[in-house]
């Protein structure tokens, strides 16, 4: 069965070669090369309010790679964010926050070193707030997942390891026209500031940071919100 799949990366350059070590440290999952299934997305990401940009297109064959896909239903959110926490950078506002910093990582984290290619939804824009709201326990699990859910986060493929990037081969690229996908991604996240909003207004009596610390909830409790993509 053939396991080769197209990807895209979406960037301020052509990239004919990606480059192992290289990235940035304090994105979602650590140093890597960040891609998406979608063109679309890829255009997205790879434009700003003044320059065009290019969806780099690849093929990537993820035989043999050992994949840990974040948006499984053996995953919860919870999971998901103690990645995001070990690896982003923060405003701790709270001894809340730094508690639950320390908790999710230490209770839900997982050895991302052990995989060759991560699958999970890119914290971008307003997303990243509403992890940042919920470490600083100003939102519940629920209300967390449900802005994500409704924000249609989207989803990222982060090549890690050495042996990943030799089996990803450059195809060619598409220009990202600045004037189509920059007001695209700002309309999704206007779209999921509104929604977050919506949520906010909304009483809600669920688990909050601090409950799931002071109940010492674990990663098998039935009230935390599987996977986030449902």
């Amino acid at each position: 069965m053939d396991k080769t799949i197209t990807v895209y990366h979406g960037s301020k350059q052509i990239v004919e070669v990606p480059s192992f070590g290289l990235g940035r440290k304090h994105n979602d999952f650590g140093l890597g090369f960040y891609c998406a299934r979608s063109i679309d997305l890829a255009k997205e990401w790879a434009v700003s309010s003044l320059n065009d940009g290019f969806a780099n297109r690849y093929t990537l064959d993820t035989e043999h790679l050992r994949i840990l896909n974040l948006n499984s239903p053996e995953y919860s959110i919870l999971n998901w964010i103690a990645v995001l926490v070990d690896h982003r950078l923060f405003t701790i506002k709270t001894p809340v926050a730094r508690r639950a910093k320390k908790y999710l990582v230490e209770n839900f984290g997982l050895n991302e070193n052990a995989y060759d290619l991560i699958t999970g939804y890119r914290a971008d824009d307003s997303y990243f707030d509403y992890a940042e709201a919920f470490l600083n326990n100003a939102i519940t699990v629920e209300q967390l997942s449900c802005s994500m859910r409704l924000g249609q986060l989207g989803e990222q493929i982060v090549i890690r390891s050495e042996f990943a990037f030799s089996r990803i081969r450059y195809e060619g690229f598409e220009v990202a026209e600045k004037d189509v996908y920059y007001t695209l991604r700002k309309t999704r996240n206007d779209e999921a500031n509104q929604t977050y909003q919506e949520i906010l207004e909304e009483e809600s009596d669920g688990l909050y940071i601090q409950d799931i610390i002071r109940g010492g909830i674990s990663v098998d409790d039935p009230r935390i919100p599987r996977n986030i993509s449902q």
